[in-house]
């Protein structure tokens, strides 16, 4: 099976296209040598990968493959997350300060507040 339609079938992207243009930009990589992987890549079982889901840094281990997209409670006999703790720790942090409260009647942000904001949330 080829490597887009392994994750789109696993649920890790919505679409196929999401899955190959991840593929196509870097943010799917061989865990064990670190190179990047086209969506052509053939997936074997026992390979070990690391994706970058938007802020969250994913690693999966291939159990074996699926005939076809799987329901969300199958995937657990397709593939193993090896993500550590902490990654989800840090994305849940980031959740939680993430929200701005600004007070009622204050209006939108002006650019450089805005700037400011983003610059906190993303640095």
């Amino acid at each position: 099976m080829r490597l887009d339609k392994y994750l789109w079938a696993v649920r890790l992207y919505k679409t196929r296209s999401l899955a190959a243009d991840a593929c196509q930009c870097g943010k799917v990589k061989m865990t064990s040598d670190g190179r990047e992987l086209k969506p052509s890549h053939e997936v074997k079982e026992g390979e070990r990968y690391s994706l970058n889901l938007d802020q969250l840094h994913k690693e999966i281990e291939v159990l074996a493959i699926p005939p076809n997209r799987v329901g969300a409670p199958l995937v657990q006999g397709f593939m193993i997350d090896r993500t550590p703790e902490e990654e989800y720790e840090r994305i849940r942090m980031a959740r939680q300060y993430a929200f701005e409260k600004r007070d009622r009647g204050v209006g939108r942000p002006t650019k450089r507040e805005r700037r400011d904001i983003e610059r906190f949330k993303y640095e």
